[in-house]
């Protein structure tokens, strides 16, 4: 398959684009221009003036605030294959809101006008993105409750329940494994913690046998028993945006 043709299949996966046909997919390719992100790099920020929409080609990316007292706390985990700062559609565009690579990545951005022109065009994307938006938001009202009503344990599981959902592989064993190696100063700074309290949380959460650390690598015993934890047993699962 040629690259244009791996282009167009990738965004015809896009769920927003799934109305349209591989011509419409085609026009809309050629007009969305492409970013290089190295690891670290925040391309999203409080006050940004750029109106824009992104789609992770490849790589993954955190969605995070930061509390007055500088505390870091992130509201979701993006993989590839997905739309997000649709909050530009939005009064709220996310206040206060920061995008940033947690890995070499690949983005293609998205004027609001092009998008809404979109909208007008085909009804049914429009339809898409309300959903979306809604789900959302409900997404990040827990977040935000978990960051700020919860203990850090219960903060901890619930930020693995993200990861898991988000990269989570099953193993032989039943248990889902977290591939991707996050230091516990990477887990403080995702819920707004020191890493020494990550580990204190790591050790009620072995003790619970809801996970365990192997090389440093998280192992998920079971998704209902840290949905639990976490306080999502009614189902409210915070799923990757």
């Amino acid at each position: 398959m040629s690259l244009n043709g791996e282009r167009i299949r990738f965004l015809s996966m896009v769920d927003v684009f799934e109305p349209l046909s591989a011509e419409e997919i085609e026009r809309l390719d050629e007009r969305l221009p492409d970013a290089h992100l190295e690891m670290g790099d925040i391309f999203y920020s409080p006050g940004d003036p750029s109106e824009k929409v992104f789609i992770l080609r490849r790589g993954k990316v955190r969605i995070y605030k930061v509390a007055d007292d500088g505390r870091e706390f992130t509201l979701a985990v993006v993989e590839a294959g997905t739309m997000f700062g649709e909050m530009t559609l939005t009064a709220q565009r996310l206040q206060g809101a920061y995008a940033q690579a947690m890995e070499p990545s690949e983005v293609s951005m998205m004027l609001r006008e092009d998008l809404e022109r979109l909208i007008l065009e085909k009804p049914q994307v429009g339809l898409q993105i309300a959903h979306l938006l809604s789900e959302r938001l409900r997404r990040y009202e827990i977040r935000l409750e978990d960051i700020t009503l919860k203990d850090i344990p219960t903060r901890l599981a619930s930020m693995i329940l993200l990861l898991a959902e988000a990269e989570g592989v099953v193993t032989p064993g039943g248990y889902v494994r977290i591939p991707t190696h996050y230091t516990h100063h990477q887990l403080g700074s995702m819920i707004g913690t020191s890493r020494e309290a990550v580990s204190r949380a790591f050790g009620v959460l072995q003790e619970e046998t809801i996970v365990e650390l192997r090389r440093r690598i998280i192992y998920v015993k079971s998704l209902e028993a840290v949905k639990r934890r976490a306080g999502h047993a009614g189902g409210e699962l915070t799923q990757t945006p």
